[in-house]
């Protein structure tokens, strides 16, 4: 294998399958390319908790980017390599800014180095209140007392679940300040649309770019079907969009491959076991 180039994937629709799982295939076959020297992580809006139950199987020897590029951590054991935090500042700002936070999100926040999402009672929008019976036992899920405890510890993250028209007009307000980064999109599985809000230069793009200088990569190879990831598309040497992604997922793309739910990826990285380093793109 080519070990000196960096492989990225985004998980949900396009590692991941419809149904939220990753494939045995996809999985061995990443895993024994990784044998062979294959640079390979992922990057994700999800946190290292809700990745690694699905994503646990995949030997990963670099860290994974989570939370969109906010904290980067280890696929093995869970462990925050790295994290990104909002200012107190920003904490302040966001509890004058975002009271609706209570009915349509979620704070993710660190307590040392381990991560919880906080929530609050309450009036809830469907799409917050069927991702809160999801993670029902889920010890990193946590039912705030107030406001104040909204926020406990270190926040680092803040998600909304709404319908576009609840969540757009949030969404034009908390992208006025510039002092963080603000993701509205659709969600992959469902129609519901997440806003999705992080300490600024957390992005995937900014994040596996620290990767490849840190680790001296000399080339970068992406994968991903959303909008968050048409970024780290315009960084790359060639990106990659799965059939079923987003138009302008398609658009920033280098070529298209087949679907998510053909192991598209995996079946692309199996093409270069086979042909080595000096082939052409497909």
């Amino acid at each position: 294998m080519d070990k000196k180039t960096l492989y990225v994937s985004d998980l949900d629709g396009t590692l991941m399958r419809s149904d939220e799982t990753i494939s045995d295939f996809t999985i061995e076959t990443i895993n024994r390319l990784i044998g062979q020297g294959l640079a390979f992580t992922y990057a994700t809006a999800r946190s290292i908790g809700s990745a690694r139950p699905i994503a646990g199987g995949l030997k990963l020897e670099l860290p994974v980017i989570t939370r969109n590029g906010a904290v980067l951590a280890d696929n093995t054991d869970g462990h925050v390599i790295e994290k990104t935090v909002f200012t107190e500042e920003e904490v302040e700002f966001l509890k004058t800014r975002l009271p609706e936070v209570a009915e349509f999100g979620f704070v993710s926040c660190f307590l040392g180095d381990r991560m919880v999402r906080t929530w609050l009672p309450g009036k809830h929008s469907p799409g917050l209140q069927d991702y809160i019976d999801y993670y029902e036992k889920d010890p990193t899920l946590v039912r705030a007392d107030d406001p104040e405890t909204l926020y406990c510890g270190k926040p680092g993250y803040v998600t909304l679940i709404g319908e576009r028209e609840e969540i757009a007009p949030l969404y034009e307000r908390m992208r006025e300040y510039t002092g963080w980064e603000c993701l509205f999109q659709k969600d992959t599985y469902r129609d519901e649309y997440w806003l999705e809000i992080c300490p600024q230069n957390c992005t995937k793009a900014k994040a596996i770019r620290k990767m490849k200088e840190k680790y001296g990569f000399e080339k970068l190879v992406v994968f991903g079907d959303a909008l968050n990831d048409v970024p780290m598309f315009r960084i790359a040497d060639e990106a990659y969009a799965v059939e079923n992604a987003r138009p302008e997922a398609k658009e920033a793309a280098t070529g298209i491959l087949g679907k998510n739910d053909e192991d598209a990826v995996a079946k692309f990285l199996a093409g270069k076991e086979v042909s080595g380093p000096q082939s052409e793109p497909h």
